[in-house]
């Protein structure tokens, strides 16, 4: 009988370790049992940080693993003898944004901060930082001196008329820049933000590099406040909306998170009245995401930021199922919905704040949050960002993955130049401008290249996909969908890993 007991209990011991080796999750009930649905987190972590090498501008290492792209727009910035060459596509296109490249940058290094240990026990740390160090190393680039800034590579106007893989590129790389006389506060912030962010990243691994990102970091945050004015160089593709006082805060956030330095945080103390109640946390609005970093530091002790985290929890209320506060409404089947264009880039960004959140709260030993007459426990708001990702992943009404490449099912007409048309490996003829548009961008068949990883636009507001490539609004994927993503994805690695371990506690009991 107790030999019994040992080879029963070797078994569930074998089945933890394969899920610790694979972490392929399985949800588990009430009762104990294994549900139904399962989702590889580790799986659709590695993808999303995949995604990123397929959206490299530049001279590809050596050591890239998407084989359908190739070298591309490498004399970006000649015209004005600088050297731009490198960072990222923002999404379906050629054009190389810096304000939204600085933002995506910005997320994956804070899920790099905040999920180290998850992300690295998944043997997925490395990938991470070479994708943060893509966006840095190009923001370095950029910022040429203490007042000038290139915020954008390529006219996306002309970029938009064709329908070319990058490799083929022959629209204008029109230069983009700020200056004291031209200022653009919301992109220098923004730069500046993800490069204080990113110097914790490499602050133990590189710790002159993340010296190095911290001093532009400053000079950007002086440059962004000392002339301050709206960036609107990227309209009507970027638009700001929301001024730039969003991204002043965001950056002096980041900068007293990487600097420790009380002249950071002074600064957002004196200026805490620019801070509102968001209805989204994206590219153009980062009240939300400062709010959330500064609310960390009130839990932490200092209480002078207690209107920060005043202002996150009525975000976080405003998300939350049930609440009577007021709401963001969801889809039928259970997805927030802030509006239609690009709706997951919403979706992501909010899941990523909602488990920031309930971290920060399970570490300050706080009980929940009170909205209005309905109150919320950690672990109910960790439980909604999670049925977010399941969405994503595929438990929704279309049983349908929205990352390109994860599940059974998932878009094969993703709105993306890159992919939709043969590579240079398998078809080295040039594909001009028109003839991607003739004979690819309208074609009917799946993309040639399956761009792992990428998360597209979404569903409708009844919970409706049609596999378009011409329906840019749904099919289009981004770098800041993504990002957002690895942030949303990371937590759920560790989350699973407990429920796995509760649920062999509990079952080895019966054997």
């Amino acid at each position: 009988m107790g030999q019994g007991r040992i080879t029963r209990l070797g078994v569930w011991g074998l089945i933890l370790w394969h899920f610790l080796a694979s972490n392929k999750v399985t949800a588990i009930d009430h009762e104990g049992f294994c549900s139904t649905t399962t989702f590889a987190y580790s799986d659709a972590l590695g993808k999303a940080i995949l995604f990123f090498e397929g959206q490299r501008s530049g001279k590809l290492p050596e050591s890239q693993r998407v084989k359908w792209r190739g070298n591309s727009a490498l004399s970006d910035g000649k015209p004005e003898n600088v050297n731009l060459i490198g960072g990222y596509y923002d999404a379906g296109d050629n054009v190389k944004f810096g304000w939204p490249m600085a933002y995506s940058v910005s997320l994956l290094s804070w899920a790099a901060v905040e999920y180290q240990r998850e992300i690295s026990s998944v043997n997925q740390l490395g990938y991470l930082r070479g994708a943060i160090r893509w966006g840095t190393d190009f923001i370095l680039r950029a910022h040429t001196s203490p007042t000038i800034l290139y915020t954008q590579v390529g006219d996306g106007n002309a970029d938009h008329q064709c329908w070319e893989r990058p490799e083929d590129m022959d629209t204008p790389r029109t230069l983009y820049r700020i200056t004291s006389d031209s200022p653009g506060s919301e992109a220098a912030a923004e730069s500046a933000a993800a490069l204080a962010a990113a110097s914790i990243v490499f602050k133990k691994v590189d710790s002159i590099y993340s010296s190095r990102l911290l001093n532009h970091s400053k000079s950007l945050f002086e440059f962004a406040d000392k002339h301050r004015g709206s960036y609107q160089a990227s309209c009507p593709f970027y638009c700001s909306y929301s001024g730039y006082q969003d991204e002043l805060l965001w950056a002096a956030a980041w900068l007293y998170k990487a600097s420790e330095d009380n002249k950071y945080l002074n600064y957002v103390l004196s200026n805490q009245g620019w801070s509102q109640v968001a209805s989204e946390f994206s590219w153009d609005n980062k009240f939300a995401g400062a709010q959330m970093l500064l609310a960390k530091e009130f839990f932490g002790g200092n209480k002078q930021l207690s209107l920060f985290k005043i202002h996150v929890e009525s975000f976080v209320c405003a998300l939350m199922p049930g609440s009577s506060s007021v709401r963001i409404e969801t889809t039928p089947g259970g997805l927030l919905y802030i509006r239609d264009s690009s709706n997951l880039q919403y979706v992501t960004s909010a899941t990523m704040l909602l488990f920031l959140y309930s971290k920060t709260l399970n570490t300050a030993h706080i009980n929940g949050l009170q909205c209005g007459s309905a109150h919320f426990s950690a672990s109910q708001i960790s439980a909604f960002a999670k049925s977010q990702v399941d969405y994503i992943l595929g438990k929704n009404p279309m049983k349908m993955s929205y990352m390109a490449g994860f599940g059974s099912k998932f878009p094969l007409q993703i709105h993306h130049r890159g992919a939709s048309i043969p590579s240079i490996g398998a078809h080295p003829a040039k594909v001009s401008c028109n003839d991607g548009y003739s004979s690819y961008y309208h074609s009917s068949n799946p993309n040639p290249n399956v761009h792992v990883g990428a998360i597209v636009g979404g569903p409708d507001s009844n919970d409706q996909f049609k596999d378009l490539r011409t329906d840019y609004s749904h099919a289009e994927p981004t770098t800041y969908m993504n990002a957002a993503f690895v942030g949303s994805v990371a937590p759920l690695l560790a989350q699973s890993e407990q429920e796995y371990l509760h649920f062999f506690q509990t079952n080895r009991q019966n054997y």
